[in-house]
């Protein structure tokens, strides 16, 4: 339970990532740092966790939905992710295991 409303999360989103990040000069970074998720990701895979930086791009929008408006519909576009799954770490048991 995060004690809050749709109205005042879709706020917080406009006012720090898209606002904020406009504010600080960022270049495809209007998220709520997704570099932590694409690293984690990466890493638990086998990929080569160098390239979180260009991959985590990203733009993160709110807005309400369902009947009333009260529930909330999050999107998260990340137009640069660079895939792979070959090379690196891939041949690593545990990667492997989360590869398959």
């Amino acid at each position: 339970v995060l004690k809050t409303t749709t109205e005042a999360l879709i706020e917080v989103n406009i006012s720090k990532n898209l606002v904020g990040s406009a504010m600080a000069g960022s270049i495809g970074g209007f998220n709520a740092h997704a570099a932590n998720l694409v690293a984690a990701i990466y890493i638990a895979c086998g990929q080569d966790p160098a390239q979180t930086v260009s991959s985590s791009n990203c733009i993160t929008l709110m807005e309400p939905s369902g009947p009333t408006g009260k529930d909330l519909y999050i999107s998260c576009t990340m137009p640069s992710i660079e895939v792979g799954t070959v090379g690196g770490g891939t041949n690593l048991p545990p990667q492997q295991a989360c590869l398959k």
